[in-house]
C-alpha cells in the first residue's frame, strides 16, 4: 500500500545489477566473488524486495584496486544520472517510463550474512583473502561487514587494507615476511600479499607498526 500510494508509483535506486544482485551489501558481494563488472539499477518498487520491473540500468567495470567504498561511489555517480533520466521522462510522459519485468529465474538475493563469518583463513588463495579485505573496505567510514579478523597471539587484528603482490611463496600460511615502508607481506596458500593497514582495539595502524618479519598471524575467531 505504501509503495503504491504515489500516483506513478515508487522507485528505488539499487546499487547492483538486478536481478543477479538483489538484497543487502551487494557491492561487497560482487568484489568478494571476483566479479569483473557491476551495475546500478533504477526499478519500480513492488511488495517484494528488489523485485519490481527495471526502469534503467547502467553497467561498468570493477577495477582491481576498487574497494567497497569506491565501487559504491561509482554506483552513486551512475545512479544519479539514471534518476535524472527518470525525472525527465516522468515529467514529459509518465507512460513512457520503461518497465522491464525482471527475469526472476536469474535472481540472487543476499542477506545480512558475512562471508567466512568475517574471519581470515590464511590457507586460502591470496586473491580470496584480498577480495574479502577489499569487499569490507569502506575506510575511513564504518564497514557493514566489519573488517576481516586475524590473530596475533591473543590479539585480534582487523585487516583493513590488503593487495596482491604476484610473488609466490612457500612459507606457512600466515607467516609475516618482509617490510616495505608501512606495509608487510603475509604468506597465503599460493603467494604473498601486502597488508597495508590494520585495526587494533578500535585504532587504525600501519601494518609495519605492529607486525614483525618471522612472526605469524593466525586465522580469525
Amino acid at each position: 500500500e505504501v509503495v503504491e500510494a504515489p500516483r506513478i508509483g515508487s522507485f528505488n535506486l539499487h546499487p547492483g545489477p538486478l536481478p543477479r544482485y538483489a538484497g543487502l551489501n551487494v557491492v561487497s558481494w560482487a568484489i568478494y566473488r571476483g566479479e569483473q563488472t557491476h551495475g546500478v539499477t533504477v526499478h519500480k518498487m513492488a511488495a517484494g524486495i528488489d523485485t519490481g520491473p527495471i526502469v534503467y540500468q547502467s553497467l561498468f567495470d570493477i577495477e582491481s584496486a576498487d574497494t567497497a567504498l569506491t565501487l559504491y561511489s561509482k554506483c552513486t555517480k551512475e545512479g544519479v544520472a539514471l534518476l535524472l533520466q527518470l525525472l525527465e521522462t516522468a515529467s514529459r510522459d509518465e507512460n513512457a517510463i520503461p518497465l522491464l519485468p525482471q527475469d526472476l529465474t536469474r535472481r540472487q538475493y543476499f542477506g545480512k550474512e558475512v562471508p567466512e563469518n568475517g574471519r581470515v583463513k590464511w590457507s586460502r588463495q591470496a586473491r580470496e583473502i584480498v577480495n574479502l579485505a577489499r569487499a569490507c573496505d569502506y575506510y575511513p567510514f564504518p564497514s557493514p561487514w566489519g573488517y576481516p579478523r586475524a590473530r596475533l597471539g591473543e590479539r585480534e587484528i582487523g585487516v583493513v587494507k590488503a593487495r596482491l603482490t604476484g610473488e609466490s611463496c612457500n612459507e606457512s600460511p600466515g607467516t609475516i615476511g618482509r617490510l616495505s615502508g608501512t606495509s608487510i607481506q603475509v604468506a597465503c596458500a599460493d603467494e604473498w600479499i601486502w597488508v597495508d593497514k590494520t585495526l587494533i582495539e578500535g585504532t587504525y595502524l600501519p601494518a609495519a607498526g605492529i607486525l614483525r618479519p618471522g612472526a605469524r598471524l593466525y586465522n580469525g575467531i
